[in-house]
């Protein structure tokens, strides 16, 4: 691996939004996952619809959108893109919600922490409205999974147990 190039630097080491006028806006997606771990009956009580604050996946699904929709009002560098679409989905396991979040967007700079964001908050908003009955929760695992667009071209995370936790070529 070549030396990182950190594009958030000034030639004195002052943070900058990095300028992508020059850049041609393209497709861009990108996939974030990240697990909530639980206890068997909280998942049961999700599942059930039994938390007294509501659907938890309902809110938890609108949460992620909002924060895609929001992330450079969170991230200071980010530059306000306009995203054409989001969604989250839930996988629930016996002890844990795995969670994804699918950005997309025609822009000049990609959509990564777009999705991770999305993944991110809609794993806080489980956890708040589950921590009354289960505050050993872990948020574990968030990662960007897959990246297509721009001038670096596609990154695809290698899946568990397949070697290294590295870029699979596309």
């Amino acid at each position: 691996m070549s030396d990182p190039q950190f594009t958030h630097l000034d030639s004195a080491g002052h943070a900058r939004m990095v300028d992508v006028s020059p850049k041609e806006p393209t497709h861009r997606r990108a996939v974030a996952r990240c697990d909530v771990q639980m206890q068997p009956e909280t998942i049961a009580a999700i599942v059930n619809r039994e938390v007294k604050k509501g659907d938890v996946l309902s809110v938890a699904r609108v949460a992620g959108i909002q924060a895609a929709k929001r992330t450079s009002d969170m991230i200071p560098l980010c530059h306000p893109l306009m995203i054409s679409s989001v969604s989250v989905n839930f996988e629930v396991g016996d002890d844990r919600i795995t969670i994804e979040a699918n950005v997309d967007c025609i822009e000049r700079t990609g959509v990564e922490m777009e999705a991770l964001h999305a993944c991110s908050v809609a794993a806080l908003t489980i956890y708040d409205m589950c921590k009354s009955a289960d505050r050993a929760m872990t948020i574990t695992d968030l990662a960007l999974w897959e990246k297509t667009g721009g001038r670096s071209g596609t990154y695809r995370r290698a899946r568990e147990g397949a070697g290294s936790n590295t870029a699979d070529p596309a």
